[in-house]
């Protein structure tokens, strides 16, 4: 009998009153490892309820002892985030090496939020006006609900939950039905870390569960990572219930390069940011915008480069695993096929590939598309896959204005030795992550992460102190201790003497 994935709520795995589930596939041998139980509104109801009532508990836990567990959590993490890479692998397809770099990421952000009671910390003015003191302080929301993507599915869910919990919020995280284990194993790891019932709750499902998150009257925030329309319907949705909302939605990134660029160092950092996680990730770089003559160095060396790259098993020593599910396999091998009908020069095609691995695997090997014009659906669509395509430009400016045209503006770099050029560039370009040789510029965690246009709903980042502001909210305080002198009837406006 095949094992079902269930929801985690109150401090232990809870079954649900509905039998619906879905398979959840090993990408890399295509049969089903589990099943993943998917929540009615009811169940849905039930885990919303739960982070309600353990809210005022944790929300009065001490500053001291919230931080305690935090770090409880991150020591445990470090000793066993082999055992949540190779969970990822199974579910993802990831390579392990990859899988074990989204944990430390991700860990990144848990001890951001160890050091919460700096950052909790309000202003004070004494004798503001005679005898009164004005303070602010800042405090949780409420139960704030985090829907997180297949992609990272440690990762994601950790630029979110260490800093809510840390600030006094109770979380629900519905991750994507796809991966959804690493959810469960992270819950278990808050358990033995300390963290009271409640406060750290796991909601499996599809859309029901999505729907009731977004509209529970529970619910005070969410937290969403995913496809831009997807993105732009979270955002919709969950501020026309009075939430806050961040939807951080897709992407489109590009790297410049510019005739005075290292072709070496550029192509290597082509490849990985082109192929690393099989592309699935929302800050590949999906775009290679050559400048000027370079155009045919710069293919051949990136060509040369990705013919080496060994695609199969992420648990076998492979460089680059299979994509998540079929369909999503079969729908980037379909951009492929249209940039070749659109005139465009597949310089090394990915759906020939043979893969170390299983036969029904979801493979497709990385691919190098040359001579892209940007009225082709590969260059105008998010693809999520391992597919490198490359625009040819003659000039700095027709580069720039490429880039500042798109519809996206989530991350991007150029690559050169030019200073000015680089600072130029930073300044001119309408894109929220910005890298200077640097191919995926995901800043740490004590910075924020965060896009432009369509590649953001709401105004406010990820992690960093942007995070903390998200899952808290401001209040001034201002403070008289009463003496006789205070006495007497006085109905004008107050006045600061």
């Amino acid at each position: 009998m095949t094992e079902t994935v269930q929801h985690w709520c109150d401090g232990k795995a809870f079954a649900g009153a509905t039998t619906a589930t879905a398979p959840v596939t090993n990408p890399a041998t295509g049969a089903v490892s589990t099943l993943v139980a998917l929540a009615s509104v009811e169940d849905a109801k039930y885990v919303i309820d739960a982070a309600a009532g353990a809210f005022s508990e944790w929300r009065d836990t001490s500053v001291a002892k919230r931080t305690q567990i935090l770090f409880a959590f991150r020591e445990l993490l470090n000793a066993r985030k082999s055992e949540l890479a190779e969970i990822i692998t199974r579910e993802h397809g990831k390579v392990l090496s990859d899988a074990l770099g989204e944990v430390t990421r991700g860990q990144e952000v848990v001890e951001f939020a160890c050091g919460i009671p700096h950052l909790l910390k309000g202003g004070f003015t004494e004798n503001a006006s005679t005898n009164v003191d004005i303070y602010s302080i800042r405090q949780p929301l409420g139960p704030v609900a985090i829907i997180s993507p297949f992609n990272f599915p440690a990762m994601v869910p950790m630029w979110f939950f260490p800093i809510a919990i840390a600030a006094g919020n109770t979380v629900v995280l519905k991750p994507s039905e796809k991966d959804p284990s690493a959810a469960m194993w992270m819950a278990q790891l808050w358990a033995d870390a300390g963290l009271p019932a409640g406060v750290f709750n796991v909601l499996q499902g599809d859309k029901v569960a999505v729907d009731e998150l977004l509209r529970n009257p529970m619910i005070k925030s969410v937290s969403f990572v995913g496809s831009t329309p997807i993105a732009r319907y979270v955002y919709a949705t969950g501020t026309a219930a009075g939430k806050r909302v961040q939807a951080l939605g897709g992407a489109k990134n590009h790297a410049i390069v510019l005739p005075d660029a290292d072709l070496d160092l550029t192509a290597d950092a082509m490849v990985n940011a082109g192929f690393g996680s099989a592309g699935e990730r929302c800050m590949a770089i999906s775009v290679c915008v050559a400048v000027g003559p370079i155009a045919d160095d710069l293919v051949a060396k990136i060509a040369a480069r990705t013919r080496t790259i060994k695609t199969g098993d992420g648990t076998g020593g492979a460089d680059m695993g299979p994509l998540v599910t079929k369909a999503h396999r079969d729908k980037v091998a379909s951009y492929v096929d249209a940039g070749e009908a659109d005139g465009a020069t597949i310089v090394i095609d990915g759906r020939t590939v043979e893969a170390d691995g299983g036969a029904d695997g979801f493979w497709l090997g990385p691919t190098l598309i040359d001579h892209v014009d940007p009225d082709m659906s590969v260059y105008t669509d998010e693809i999520f896959g391992p597919v490198l395509a490359v625009v040819r430009v003659e000039s700095y400016d027709e580069a720039m204005d490429l880039v500042n045209a798109n519809a996206y503006g989530n991350g991007t770099a150029i690559f050169t030795n030019d200073g000015g050029a680089a600072r130029r560039f930073q300044n001119e370009i309408e894109v929220g992550m910005v890298g200077i040789n640097v191919p995926i510029p995901v800043p740490m965690a004590y910075y924020s992460f965060g896009g432009w246009k369509n590649s953001l709903f709401g105004d406010t980042h990820a992690h960093g102190t942007e995070g903390v502001h998200f899952f808290t909210r401001g209040k001034t305080v201002t403070s008289r201790w009463l003496d006789p002198s205070h006495g007497g009837i006085e109905l004008g406006f107050p006045q600061n003497a």
